[in-house]
C-alpha cells in the first residue's frame, strides 16, 4: 500500500494530483469539505467543494476566491487522480473526499455524522483500503440519545418557559446546529428569533434552497412581548457577553454533544443542557470504520491516541496523524 495522501505542514496532500484536501496553510489548490473555519480557510489560490458548500465558503471566506463546485459523486480527475465527493452528513454540503489511483483508494471523511438530521444528508460510508476518521467523540461515554427525544426536551423547555414569560436562549454552532434546532423544533409554541451570525448563515441556506423553516432576525424592533414567547437560536459566544443584557429574564440552554459529559452544563453556565452533535458518537465511529471495510485507519482529531489503540486491540492497522481539525463543537 502506497501513501497516497501524505500529511504534511500545510495539510493532507496529494503529491501525484498536486492537491491538498482541508489545508490549513496557503496553497495553490485546496478540496474542501465542508464549510466550518477549521477545514475551509481563507488564502489559497483555487477551491474545489460540493454545491452546497459553496454557497456557504462565499459567505465565509469572501467572494474574492476562486470556488468551484461539483454534485455529490461527481469524479473529477487531475493528474491521474480520481477525486469524489460524498455525503458525510456532518452540517449542510459536508462531504468526505474519496481519491482513487490506480486501484488504491482513500477516504478522507473530514467531519461527519451517520444519524440524518433531515437538513445535512444521509450519511455514506464509502468502501476503500485506508480510511481518514476523526475521533471528536472517540470515547465509549458518548453514546448519542434519539435525536427526537432531545427535539421533544427542547420543546418542553421552550415551552415552560413562555409560560413563566421567560425568553428562551439556546447556544448552537452558527453553522450546522443552529439550522437542525431550528428545522426540528415546534414552531407552534412561538416565534423563533436569532443572533446576527446564525440568521446571516440561514440566509445563505435559504438562497442556496435549503427549505429551512421560518426565523427572525433578533434586533431593537423586537417586542419585549414577543420575546416572552420566543426561543433565540445563538452561538455559544454569546451567552457570555453584553449582548444578553436585552433580555429580561430568560432561561440558558446549550445544545452540543459534550453535553453528555457530567457537570458540564454548570461548567458553561447554563440552565439546561441539550446531547445534540453534529460529529459521530462511539457507536457511530465504530460502525463507520466497520462500514468502509477498511485495512489502514488513520485518526486524526479528538480522542486520537485513544481511539487509534481501541482500534489496533480490534485489529485494525491504526495510527494518528496531527492536524490543526478543532471539531467545531460548541
Amino acid at each position: 500500500m502506497t501513501d497516497l495522501l501524505k500529511f504534511t505542514s500545510k495539510g493532507i496532500y496529494c503529491p501525484q494530483a498536486h492537491v491538498y484536501i482541508d489545508p490549513w496553510r496557503k496553497v495553490e489548490r485546496a478540496l474542501i469539505t465542508h464549510g466550518h473555519s477549521d477545514h475551509a480557510r481563507a488564502g489559497m489560490k483555487r477551491y474545489l467543494c460540493t454545491h452546497g458548500s459553496k454557497p456557504v465558503l462565499l459567505h465565509r471566506l469572501g467572494h474574492q476566491h476562486h470556488i468551484d463546485s461539483v454534485a455529490f459523486g461527481e469524479a473529477v480527475r487531475i493528474n491521474g487522480v480520481t477525486f469524489s465527493f460524498h455525503p458525510a452528513g456532518h452540517v449542510v454540503g459536508s462531504a468526505q473526499i474519496r481519491v482513487a489511483y490506480r486501484g488504491e483508494i482513500w477516504v478522507v471523511s473530514g467531519d461527519y455524522k451517520v444519524d440524518d438530521d433531515g437538513i445535512s444528508g444521509t450519511f455514506e460510508p464509502i468502501r476503500c483500503h485506508t480510511f481518514i476518521t476523526e475521533s471528536t467523540f472517540g470515547l465509549p461515554i458518548y453514546q448519542w440519545p434519539d435525536q427526537r427525544s432531545v427535539y421533544r426536551d427542547i420543546n418542553q423547555w421552550w415551552r415552560a418557559n413562555r409560560n413563566a414569560g421567560k425568553t428562551s436562549v439556546i447556544s448552537a454552532y452558527s453553522l450546522g446546529k443552529a439550522q437542525r434546532i431550528i428545522q426540528n423544533v415546534d414552531h407552534r409554541i412561538g416565534p423563533v428569533f436569532c443572533h446576527g451570525a446564525v440568521e446571516n448563515m440561514n440566509k445563505v441556506m435559504r438562497v442556496s434552497g435549503i427549505d429551512l423553516k421560518p426565523t427572525r432576525p433578533l434586533d431593537d424592533a423586537t417586542s419585549r412581548e414577543e420575546l416572552t414567547r420566543a426561543l433565540v437560536v445563538a452561538p455559544g459566544s454569546a451567552l457570555n457577553s453584553p449582548w444578553m443584557k436585552r433580555f429580561k429574564d430568560c432561561s440558558t440552554a446549550a445544545a452540543s454533544g459534550w453535553m453528555a459529559l457530567r457537570g458540564r452544563r454548570r461548567w458553561q453556565s447554563v440552565d439546561r443542557g441539550f446531547v445534540l452533535s453534529d460529529h459521530a458518537d462511539w457507536k457511530g465511529l465504530n460502525t463507520t470504520v466497520k462500514a468502509t471495510g477498511a485495512e489502514r485507519v488513520i485518526v486524526t482529531h479528538g480522542y486520537t491516541e485513544v481511539y487509534a489503540r481501541w482500534l489496533r486491540e480490534q485489529g485494525y492497522d491504526a495510527i494518528t496523524e496531527k492536524t490543526m481539525y478543532e471539531g467545531d463543537e460548541d
